[in-house]
Order: C-alpha cells, then structure tokens, then sequence
C-alpha cells in the first residue's frame, strides 16, 4: 500500500545573495512492505528530501502526500509526533532518561504513559533484539550498536508505518551495521513498514527493494534494483 507519494516536489534554498535548487521535479512513491535507499554524494539532496518526508519543511513546489493527503495541509507538529518515525546517525537518545524512558517519551506525548507504557517498552526491546535488563540503563552505558536498537525502539513506539533513517550506520561498525540494517529489513517484510534510509553506505544496497540515487537534485530509480 502506497504511504508517501511525490508529485512534481521541487525545494529551493533562498539567501541573500543566491538561491540553490535542492530538489528539482521529483515524482516517486514508497509503499509499505518495503525497504528504500536514499544515495548520492553530499550535497545531491538526499538529506533535503528526507526532511520533506519527515514534515521538517514543505515544497517549494508540487506535493509530498502522506496517505493521500498533503503534509503541507496538515498539522506538522502532530505529524512529526505521530507519522513520520525517524532514527538518526547519532542517536538523539536524551542522556538524563534511562532507556525506557527514552522509548516511552513519544508515548507520553500522545497520552499514553505509566504501567502500559512501560509494558510497551519492554516489548519493544525484545522486538529489537535487546534484553529487558536494559530498560533501567542509561545510553551512556550502552554500545552504539545497542544505542541504534534503543533509537529504532524509540521509532517503533510511535505506532506509525513510516520509518525514516538518516544514516543509521554512519557511527557503527561492520557488524553493528548489518545488524540495524537486517532489523530495518525485517520490520519491512515481516511486518508492513515503509522504510527510507538516506545512506552513503552502499554495502547495504543489495538487502534494499529498491534504491533511489539523488545528483544534483534530481532522482534516479537504480534500474538493477527493479
């Protein structure tokens, strides 16, 4: 089932000197189910369309639908806290809260705290292969590996099928990549997620259903990928 859907997205980067044409007549879809890559050399776009899917900024031009309905139209506050789940290259794990509470936060945004909430953590823990002892920890005493798991929980308790990773391995090694990115794959598969990883990793692309390479704002569809 289609999830996000670009029709026609341009963005532009005005100062006051010049302006720069980030995106340029971008048309493509992503569905659930499905596992998407996001490449291309620093500058090409990548991070300016994925924080138009996450609801940071809208179009300069054409529209970015969630479910059929233009992000631009709607509350983006709610929908940065209710849609568009993102897990980052650096964590963004709060240093102060112990990790349930970390993963509880997005939760207790939306009302939904205490006993039940804390209950939801630790079967979010095991859904990302960490044992329930972490709950009482803090990140500081964890791997970054383990940190990853913690962030991609963190996601997942936001009760959204719609995943978007900004370099989720950028900071892990060999290992501990493939283990986030065998996690992300799965989630797709086995249950439904659409999921958007904007990456300059490309050992991860033959795990991914399909990969979009960005130049110079424009899109391509990696064709031996289809």
């Amino acid at each position: 089932m289609k999830i996000l859907e670009l029709q026609d997205v341009s963005y532009r980067y005005h100062n006051a000197y010049q302006h720069v044409d980030a995106l340029k007549n971008i048309h493509c879809d992503f569905e659930e189910g499905k596992v998407y890559a996001l490449v291309g050399k620093s500058g090409s776009g990548k991070s300016t369309l994925l924080s138009l899917l996450a609801g940071l900024d809208v179009p300069s031009g054409g529209k970015v639908l969630f479910s059929g309905k233009s992000i631009a139209t709607m509350d983006r506050a709610k929908y940065r806290r209710e849609c568009a789940a993102m897990i980052y290259q650096n964590f963004r794990l709060f240093p102060l809260l112990t990790v349930s509470e970390n993963i509880t936060y997005p939760m207790e945004l939306r009302g939904f705290r205490g006993k039940k909430a804390r209950t939801r953590a630790q079967e979010l823990v095991t859904r990302v292969a960490l044992p329930e002892s972490v709950l009482d920890r803090f990140p500081s005493m964890l791997s970054g590996g383990e940190q990853q798991r913690v962030g991609i929980a963190r996601a997942l308790s936001m009760d959204t099928k719609l995943l978007l990773a900004d370099e989720p391995t950028g900071n892990l090694d060999d290992e501990n990549s493939r283990n986030i990115i065998d996690i992300l794959v799965k989630l797709a598969h086995a249950d439904g997620y659409c999921v958007i990883i904007a990456t300059h990793d490309i050992g991860i692309l033959p795990k991914m259903d399909m990969v979009y390479r960005m130049n110079s704002g424009k899109l391509h569809l990696d064709i031996e990928k289809v």
